[in-house]
């Protein structure tokens, strides 16, 4: 540690480039346009579809409960992490054999979604939909175990960058191309040629190594423990819900300090959560065009996302996980200031270009610090398990603490100067919760 602190900011850039070179942390490109594709499919081009079918708007909003699924990983996370697949597990090993598993089933239920007629039934429909979403949060839960298993400590900002880029990149080509090519020639074949691009996340897996068992003696031991009283209690079945679920759950509440983890999980993304909700209604409401939005926001925006993403993955590399979020968390805050200027300058496309890019380029190191953080949170023996809970709770919180954005805005008479200061006020409670966490590693460093 002391050879790491006196090292020059020249060689830990260097090192944190060097990083990135990586074929294992490469991978994760890959790995995330398969886990972010799916996606954009049960929200943005499944409501255009539904829209234009004649579908009426109460039905259209109640599909949207489908994106719920991913919220709710962690219920199938213990079986997906314990249950062994005839051949595919024996031939490519438990995790690549799950990842290629999940990753035809993705294939078949969005090849059935596009086939599938909203004016004829409607019921098929949501039934291909919530399969696609199960299929794919599923497919989510593997690459995570994964993406953790295959990665040393010091890989997770470069690693979790690459996956967050390929991610985005996943999402857009769905949301974007998804509509291009379902306009220009049908939904069914939009679906499969979406479900064709998973073969990137297929070539990815078949060529890449299986993680090497690892795990961690005093929580297999513990497992053991919880395991044998549930069977005395309960039989086999209740030995397995206590050693893939119960223990993984003991192990993460038995660390000092995990309430202050926990409220820094729910809390960190607070502002960034609240703005966003309310973005698109304020840029609307300054005048900005459609297309404007479009070209300004969701593609410049994007464009500033993937260098904030970069970014990312170079400073918690360079600087370390908790230095790395203390700074993504500052300028979060700042960029959300940044829209008080522009309610000022009014509809000025050189303005929200600007403001645009700022948001984008923050949200992405943000994101990226945040979801390397989560990683370095999981015990080897629990990868899959904690991980699917974690960022579900991080989801989850997301979009329960973002719901009151409108009604603050109501409550304000429309005073979105007002608003936008208080989003960054918001960034505040997870900052400061930064401060336990970063007392507890120094302590665990100081300690023989």
């Amino acid at each position: 540690m002391e050879a790491a602190s006196l090292e020059s900011p020249r060689g830990r850039l260097r090192r944190a480039a060097a990083a990135f070179r990586s074929r294992r942390v490469a991978m994760m490109l890959a790995l995330g346009f398969s886990s972010g594709l799916p996606l954009m499919l049960t929200v943005d081009a499944m409501s255009a579809r539904l829209y234009e079918s004649g579908v009426d708007l109460t039905s259209i909003g109640l599909f949207s409960l489908v994106t719920a699924i991913y919220g709710l990983k962690f219920l199938w996370a213990p079986v997906i992490d314990r249950l062994r697949l005839p051949w595919l597990t024996r031939r490519f090993g438990r995790r690549r054999g799950w990842m290629l598993a999940t990753h035809f089933a993705c294939m078949a239920a969005i090849l059935g979604l596009g086939l599938s007629d909203p004016a004829a039934d409607l019921a098929a429909v949501a039934f291909f939909g919530c399969l696609v979403a199960f299929m794919s949060a599923s497919q989510d839960v593997v690459i995570d175990a994964y993406r953790i298993e295959i990665l040393d400590e010091g890989q997770y900002g470069p690693g979790a960058a690459f996956f967050v880029q390929g991610f985005r990149i996943g999402m857009y080509v769905s949301a974007a191309g998804g509509l291009v090519l379902a306009e220009a020639l049908g939904w069914a074949v939009a679906h499969a040629v979406m479900a064709a691009l998973l073969l990137v996340g297929v070539t990815v897996t078949l060529l890449a190594p299986e993680p090497a068992r690892a795990s961690d003696p005093e929580a297999d031991a513990q497992a053991r423990r919880l395991a044998g009283r549930a069977a005395a209690w309960g039989g086999a079945v209740a030995a397995r819900f206590a050693s893939g679920v119960v223990a993984p759950l003991a192990e993460f509440a038995a660390r000092p300090g995990w309430g202050a983890v926990l409220a820094f999980i729910l809390f960190y993304k607070l502002g960034d959560a609240a703005l966003g909700a309310m973005a698109i209604p304020f840029y609307v409401e300054l005048g900005f065009s459609k297309s404007e939005i479009a070209g300004a926001v969701k593609t410049g925006g994007f464009i500033a996302s993937l260098a904030g993403i970069f970014a990312g993955g170079m400073l918690v590399h360079a600087a370390g996980l908790l230095p790395g979020l203390l700074a993504a968390g500052i300028l979060q805050a700042l960029s959300n200031l940044a829209f008080i200027p522009l309610n000022e300058a009014g509809s000025d496309i050189a303005w929200l270009a600007g403001v645009a890019a700022l948001e984008g380029f923050t949200a992405g190191l943000g994101t990226t610090a945040f979801l390397a953080y989560l990683m370095s949170l999981c015990n080897i023996s629990y990868t899959m398990m904690q991980f699917a809970l974690l960022s579900s709770l991080m989801a989850s919180a997301r979009i329960l603490l973002s719901a009151p954005s409108g009604w603050i805005v109501d409550s304000l008479d429309g005073d979105w100067n007002a608003f936008f200061a208080l989003t960054a006020l918001a960034c505040l409670p997870g900052l400061l919760l930064l401060r336990p966490l970063w007392r507890r590693q120094g302590e665990g460093e100081a300690r023989p």
